[in-house]
C-alpha cells in the first residue's frame, strides 16, 4: 500500500513509522526541511521537501498513485486545503485528516474530501465515556463517507436486551453486532448468543438506525 503523509511533526513521524515498518511504501510532504531533519533515519519512508498545499508539490509526490493520504499538519486550514486536493483532484480512494481543534471537527467531512477524521481530544472524551458510562450509547468512531457509526453499550441491570438471544432481539438490517466484551473475553455474535448485564456490546450503526439500537440495549428513557 502506497501512503503519503503530510507532516512531518510528532503525529506523522509516528504514522511514518508504524506504517513504514509495517511493510508499506511511505511518502512523508514537509514543508519545513528543519523538521524533516527530525525524522527518525532508521524509519522506512522517503521524505519530500515540499509544500503540500500546493498541486505542483502533490503532483511531485505521485498522489495519483497513492493508497491512503494522511493530512496529519498541525494547522487544519492547511490539512483541509491536502485533503480537499487529494480526492478532488487526484482522487485518492482514501483521506485521513487530523482535527487539532475539536470546534472545527464539523468541517472535516466528505465535503472537503475527508473519509475519516480524526480528533484526539474527542476520542479521548470517548475512551473516557466508554468507561464509565452504563446502560447509556457511546459512540467510539464515525465513518464520514458512509456515515457509518461504531457505538458501545455497557448493558444495565435493566436493560431490556438482558437475558435474551440476538435473534430474538428486533435489530434494523442497518445494524450489526460487531462484538460483546464480556468479562475481559471477546464474543463472536451468533444468532443464539445471549446477552447479560454487564456485556460491553460493539454495534456498526448508521444514523438512521441508531436510535432504534439504543432502544433495544438501553430503553426508552
Amino acid at each position: 500500500m502506497k501512503v503519503i503523509i503530510a507532516g512531518a511533526g510528532s503525529v506523522g513521524s509516528f504514522i511514518a513509522e508504524d506504517l513504514g515498518n509495517a511493510g508499506h511504501e511511505v511518502l512523508v510532504i514537509e514543508k519545513n526541511r528543519d523538521e524533516a531533519k527530525k525524522l527518525n533515519p532508521d524509519i522506512k519512508c522517503t521524505y519530500l521537501i515540499a509544500d503540500a498545499c500546493e498541486v505542483s508539490s502533490l503532483e511531485k509526490a505521485g498522489l495519483s498513485d497513492a493508497d491512503v493520504v494522511v493530512a496529519a499538519t498541525g494547522d487544519d486550514e492547511d490539512n483541509l486545503v491536502i485533503s480537499l486536493l487529494a480526492k478532488q483532484e487526484f482522487m485518492v480512494p482514501r483521506v485521513v485528516a487530523r482535527v487539532n481543534n475539536p470546534r472545527n471537527h464539523w468541517l472535516f467531512n466528505k465535503t472537503w474530501g475527508v473519509d475519516v477524521s480524526v480528533s484526539t481530544p474527542h476520542l479521548l472524551s470517548s475512551l473516557v465515556e466508554e468507561a464509565v458510562s452504563v446502560g447509556s450509547l457511546v459512540r467510539l468512531l464515525s465513518f464520514e463517507k458512509s456515515g457509518a457509526r461504531l457505538v458501545e453499550v455497557t448493558l444495565a441491570d435493566n436493560s431490556p436486551a438482558n437475558d435474551m438471544e440476538l435473534s430474538q432481539l428486533p435489530f434494523p438490517r442497518e445494524a450489526s453486532i460487531v462484538a460483546i466484551i464480556r468479562e475481559e473475553n471477546v464474543i463472536v455474535p451468533r444468532g443464539d448468543t445471549i446477552l447479560r448485564s454487564g456485556d460491553e456490546v460493539v454495534v456498526l450503526v448508521n444514523v438512521e438506525s441508531e436510535s432504534e439500537v439504543k432502544s433495544i440495549l438501553v430503553g426508552n428513557r
